[in-house]
C-alpha cells in the first residue's frame, strides 16, 4: 500500500509515487494507493477530485479520501486529516506500507495498524528540505517544528525506516523533527533505465521530434519553470556561445514571471526551441535524445530521469546533487560557472560520450526504480 495523504498522487505522471506504484504492479504485487483528492487538472494546476475508488493509470487501485470537515478546507489541507484510514488498512490488510511524506496526521493511523500487526513493514519517505518546506516563519515553527514534529515523535518508533530522497532531506529531518541518524536512509528519486535497444529507439524519436540533426549537440532544460529554475540564466549563457552546432531545447511550461523574457530569447536565437509540455513518454524520448541535461536552479525529479537516460548534466552546486555528478558533468554556483560549463562542453564535445556512459553507471547503481521498488520489499 502506498499512502499519499501528505503529498499529491497524480495519475499518469512520472513522480516517485507513480513510478514506484507502477513498478510494484509490474512486479506482480497487489497494490493499493490511498490518496487525498488533490491532483493536477488539464492545465497542470492544483485541483480536486471527488472521493471514490478506481483503477489508476499506474495500474493500482486508487482510493481518494476527502479531508475531514472539522475546520475550513484551507486549514485541513495543512493538518492533513482524513476519515476512515485505519478502517481501510484493517480491510485491505497490506503487508508493506510506504507512507509518502513525513508531514501528516494519518501517520497515527498507519502506526496504530503497525502496532496491531507487528509483522507489517512500515516505511515513511521524506521529500522535505530547506528549499521546499518551512520557508515562512509560521510554516517553520507552527507547522513543522510543533505540529509535524510532534506527530513524528509519537509515531517514529514504529517506522522500519525513514527514507530520505536527498542528503539535504536527511539534514532537514534530523534538525527539524529530531530523528536520529540511524533511523534515516538515503533513498533517492529515480528513473527508468532503458536497455540499449530501447534507448536508441527513444533517442532517435526524441531527436526527430525536436528537429535535431545528427551533427548537432542537444541541450535540454525541462519542467514547470519559474524564476527559481534559472531558465533565463541558462538561455543568456547559451546565446553567448556562438557554436552553430549547439541546440537548446526547452520542454515544459513557463510561469508568467519568466515567460516574456524567455520567449524573447527564443525568438532571437534560432538555435533555441520551445517544444511545450510533454507526456511522461515524450519527456523520456527527449531525455534520451539530449546530449546534456541542464538544471542550474532548484531541484527537480527530472534530473534523476536524465541520468537514467544517459545524459551528462549541468547542475546547481548543492549538496543533494553531489552524489550524481562524478565525471559526468558540471556543477555550477552562479552565472559565471554556468557560462563556463557551456563553453567547456562546446569545446570538448568529444568528451560527452564518455560522460554519458558515466551517467548510466551512476543511474544503474543509485536510481533504477526496479531496484528502488524492491528495497522496500526485501
Amino acid at each position: 500500500m502506498h499512502v499519499c495523504l501528505s503529498c499529491f498522487y497524480i495519475d499518469g505522471f512520472a513522480y516517485q509515487e507513480n513510478e514506484l506504484v507502477r513498478q510494484h504492479v509490474l512486479d506482480g504485487h497487489d497494490v493499493t494507493v490511498i490518496a487525498s483528492t488533490e491532483t493536477f487538472g488539464q492545465d497542470r494546476c492544483l485541483t480536486y477530485l471527488e472521493p471514490g475508488t478506481y483503477i489508476g493509470k499506474d495500474g493500482a487501485q486508487v482510493m481518494r479520501l476527502p479531508y475531514r470537515g472539522l475546520l475550513p478546507h484551507k486549514v485541513m489541507r495543512k493538518l492533513r486529516l482524513h476519515p476512515g484510514v485505519h478502517e481501510l488498512l484493517e480491510r485491505i490488510k497490506p503487508g508493506v506500507i510506504l507512507f509518502h511524506g513525513l508531514c501528516g496526521w494519518e501517520l497515527h493511523a498507519v502506526t496504530r495498524y503497525k502496532r496491531e500487526n507487528p509483522a507489517v513493514r512500515l516505511y515513511v519517505d521524506s521529500h522535505e528540505d530547506q528549499y521546499n518546506s518551512a520557508r515562512t516563519f509560521l510554516s517553520r515553527w507552527l507547522l513543522h517544528r510543533l505540529y509535524y514534529a510532534w506527530i513524528v515523535r509519537r509515531c517514529r518508533n514504529y517506522f522500519d525506516k525513514i527514507l530520505c530522497v536527498s542528503l539535504e532531506t536527511i539534514v532537514f529531518v534530523r534538525q527539524t523533527y529530531g530523528v536520529p541518524a540511524e533511523q534515516l536512509e538515503f533513498y533517492p528519486l529515480g528513473g527508468r533505465v532503458f536497455d540499449d535497444a530501447e534507448y536508441q529507439v527513444r533517442r532517435t524519436r526524441g531527436r526527430n521530434d525536436a528537429g535535431i540533426e545528427s551533427n548537432q549537440v542537444m541541450l535540454l532544460q525541462s519542467g514547470k519553470m519559474g524564476v527559481r529554475k534559472h531558465l533565463l540564466e541558462s538561455l543568456r549563457a547559451f546565446v553567448e556561445i556562438p557554436d552553430v552546432n549547439l541546440r537548446f531545447v526547452i520542454a515544459g511550461s513557463m510561469d508568467e514571471d519568466v515567460r516574456e523574457a524567455a520567449m524573447e530569447l527564443v525568438a532571437k536565437d534560432p538555435r533555441i526551441r520551445f517544444v511545450g509540455w510533454k507526456t511522461v513518454e515524450e519527456l523520456n524520448d527527449l531525455l534520451c535524445g539530449a546530449d546534456v541535461y541542464v538544471q542550474p536552479g532548484t531541484q527537480s525529479a527530472t534530473m534523476q530521469m536524465s541520468l537514467c537516460a544517459r545524459c551528462p548534466v549541468i547542475l546547481a552546486d548543492v549538496p543533494s546533487h553531489r552524489p550524481f555528478v562524478d565525471g559526468n558533468g558540471w556543477m555550477v554556483r552562479d552565472d559565471v560557472g554556468l557560462g563556463a560549463a557551456f563553453a567547456e562542453l562546446a569545446k570538448n564535445k568529444q568528451e560527452l560520450q564518455s560522460m554519458s556512459t558515466r551517467s548510466l553507471d551512476i543511474a544503474r547503481k543509485l536510481l533504477d526504480y526496479r531496484t528502488l521498488a524492491r528495497r522496500v520489499l526485501a
